[in-house]
């Protein structure tokens, strides 16, 4: 167990940069936490106010204000305990009170979610952010802490709080500038997710410094030998890199531990600009650079406010070594990035002129995204602007593009216009001629060559990095594929009106179109071909009691038998159990219950939670069609292929729901078919009928547990 922060070694931390802190606010805001938290203890079995103490202690560790290392004292005080937002308005200031609240809404996202949930949350953070970026502080500490000490939770929440600390929290603190908390973030999270491989390479380097003895040291020595030679006063610190940062490069590069050669890292602080770049002459002159490994983020800052300069050496007995060289305040930035905006100095808030405010990336994020419909698209440019670093690449004119890292040039050619990127042919990159799918590189210019008529490419989308250009080319080939999507809708809408005995006539197909508010009939069929429409849907706006009528039909509250009075219930979206098949049920505190066919995977999540489970069947009879089950096929890529399977389903009195490509090549399609089916029995007759079509390569049905751990799991509760 962790050693607890007193009251007074906080308030003498906080003192230490700042001493005009309000000593009084710091000990009341720590006497009101201990009280509210009383009597609660964390996995490990300590009292759960030591995390609010270590929370403030990692902020104060980074000089922040009163109104923040007070916050996360109380961060959790209005979701557990019987705190209220008017409690601490009243006791500490609106501003804290605020602050409280935004580190509360932020807990209760959930990111790790459904991706449409997902994207909407990610909405969510960016807004809260940009309120007062300081909840996000206190927010990334909280992880930190909670990370630190993990070990203490159940192995499958461990995994699930690592994955979600690699993907989003690690990341987001390398965004704000907080590098060293993403590599420790992500440490953490790799020792969870990749024990053995961490061990592993710590027992590496111990046998590498038996070898070689302490190679750090020595190399450290060395260059200060030439700074004194070169009449330079400077700071020079190395250490070695982080377990996860060396592995990453090791699957990036396809090497071994043996053969990665850059694993050591050296840190020069200087007193000027000036003298960085003399530092890096000193150090070239000395030591042969790696070609390409050269990098001035003094001359070309990152969008988070990083400054510094970036260069390999092949250092002594031949082993490469990365060098870095700023500036105390670049440094400053470098260590605490968003943070720096709240550094003391004498008890004075001081503006470090290399600090650059995130909220303003924030803000352009959201109002460039704020229209955008498509949540994919939305993760999508998220995660990109997040989680990549940025090159700077040239146009022939001169004017600085900036890409993420990985880009190519299609991406620049977007960058530049959408009607640039989509006459786009090829390119040249620094004169040389160069397939689209190159990735560029750091000061390179770009020039693009267009052609009249040219179209996107299918293809381009697996090459383009960007969001901005995967949206545009969707968007060109979705207008390419309103044909195919008109022709493929006309097949579906056929094959439905004849299963009630009616004919798909142009005459219904424009009544139809006019009911559901849609412009004619071409853009309901294009809309039902690109599956925005159901055939069902469609039906139901002419015909209702048709599409409705199935017969004498088992009541669709009452299919399932072993219910108490009054409970509802849900189908399982991960094994989607159909009547036929043998099913349990688990109940969850108002949510009802959800029906898992008894040999789902899904059904171990709840393996010790027995009281939970429901010996249930299905009511006898006949079903409405309305069960909806996903099909994972795979088809030649050939015509009117999917019109034939569209035909087939139909023949078998069964209705396509949606239609999702997963992957196009040349010679086939994959993709997910959500049929409408009665039964096990029915589900049977259409699955057999698809596999007998000799254009179906494959056909199985999607059973992914996955999906419904995300699906349940916000709403988890015996």
């Amino acid at each position: 167990m962790e050693q607890s922060t007193s009251v007074g070694d906080l308030v003498a931390l906080v003192r230490a940069y700042n001493p005009r802190t309000n000593a009084r606010l710091l000990t009341e805001a720590y006497a009101f936490g201990e009280q509210m938290h009383d009597g609660q203890f964390r996995h490990s079995g300590e009292p759960y106010f030591t995390h609010p103490v270590a929370v403030a202690r990692i902020l104060a560790e980074q000089q922040m204000d009163d109104a923040t290392i007070v916050t996360a004292l109380l961060h959790d005080t209005i979701e557990d305990t019987k705190a209220s937002y008017s409690t601490v308005a009243e006791k500490f200031g609106a501003e804290v009170a605020e602050l409280v609240d935004g580190v509360t809404k932020l807990t209760n996202l959930q990111l790790s979610s459904t991706q449409t949930k997902q994207a909407e949350n990610f909405r969510k953070l960016f807004m809260a952010m940009s309120r007062d970026i300081r909840a996000m502080l206190v927010k990334l500490a909280d992880r930190l802490h909670n990370m630190r000490t993990i070990k203490s939770m159940r192995p499958d929440k461990q995994a699930q709080k690592a994955r979600e600390t690699m993907e989003i929290f690690a990341p987001l603190a390398g965004r704000m500038g907080m590098q060293w908390m993403r590599e420790e973030l992500e440490d953490l999270a790799f020792s969870v997710l990749n024990a053995e491989a961490r061990t592993s390479i710590m027992r590496r380097f111990l046998t590498l410094q038996k070898e070689s003895g302490d190679v750090i040291e020595k190399i450290t020595a060395d260059m200060r030998i030439e700074l004194d030679r070169a009449n330079i006063t400077a700071e020079v610190s190395g250490r070695a890199k982080r377990p996860y940062s060396i592995w990453r490069k090791m699957q990036e590069k396809d090497q071994g531990f043996s053969r990665l050669s850059d694993i050591y890292g050296f840190r020069i602080i200087t007193a000027t600009e000036a003298d960085c770049y003399r530092v890096l002459g000193a150090v070239h002159q000395r030591w042969r650079a790696v070609p390409g490994r050269f990098k001035d983020y003094i001359s070309q800052p990152k969008s988070n406010g990083y400054r510094s300069i970036h260069t390999t050496v092949s250092g002594r007995d031949g082993k490469r070594v990365e060098v870095q060289i700023r500036t105390r305040e670049m440094h400053e930035v470098a260590e605490t990035g968003v943070a720096a905006h709240w550094s003391y100095k004498n008890g004075e808030r001081v503006e470090n002129r290399f600090a650059v405010d995130p909220v303003h990336w924030i803000s352009s994020l959201t109002e460039r995204l704020d229209d955008e419909h498509d949540h994919d698209e939305f993760l999508e440019a998220v995660k990109l602007e997040m989680y990549q670093d940025q090159v700077f690449c040239f146009t022939p004119k001169g004017d600085v593009i900036k890409l993420p890292r990985g880009a190519t040039p299609i991406d620049f050619a977007y960058a530049i216009h959408t009607r640039i990127g989509h006459a786009c042919v090829g390119a040249k990159v620094d004169g040389l001629r160069v397939p689209l799918w190159t990735r560029l590189k750091n000061g390179q210019s770009v020039d693009v060559i267009t052609a009249e008529g040219q179209t996107p490419q299918a293809t381009w989308i697996d090459i383009a990095v960007t969001g901005r250009a995967k949206s545009a080319i969707r968007r060109a080939l979705r207008e390419e594929d309103r044909e195919r999507y008109v022709k493929l809708g006309a097949e579906l809408a056929r094959v439905a009106f004849e299963n009630i005995g009616k004919k798909s006539t142009e005459k219904a197909l424009r009544t139809a179109a006019k009911a559901l508010a849609l412009e004619n009939e071409k853009e309901l069929l294009a809309r039902l071909g690109s599956a925005e429409l159901t055939s069902r849907e469609v039906v139901r706006a002419i015909y209702p009691d048709l599409a409705e009528k199935d017969g004498d039909e088992v009541e669709a509250a009452r299919a399932v038998v072993g219910l108490a009075h009054g409970q509802s219930f849900r189908r399982a979206p991960c094994c989607q159990p159909v009547p036929g098949e043998r099913i349990i049920g688990i109940t969850f505190r108002g949510q009802g219950v959800v029906v898992h066919a008894i040999d789902c995977q899904a059904l171990a999540e709840y393996e010790d939670q027995p009281e939970r489970w429901l010996d249930l069947h299905w009511q006898e009879g006949t079903h409405s069609a309305h069960n909806n089950v996903t099909l994972d096929l795979t088809i030649s890529n050939d015509a009117g292929v999917l019109g034939r399977i569209c035909t087939l389903i139909g023949e078998q009195s069964a209705n396509i729901s949606d239609l999702v490509f997963i992957d196009r090549k040349p010679d086939y399609y994959r993709l997910y078919l959500d049929v409408d089916l009665r039964d096990a029995e029915h589900l049977h007759r259409v699955m057999t009928a698809l596999e007998a079509e000799s254009n179906v390569s494959s056909i199985r049905r999607l059973r992914d547990p996955a999906r419904c751990i995300a699906a349940q799991r916000p709403e988890t509760g015996a």
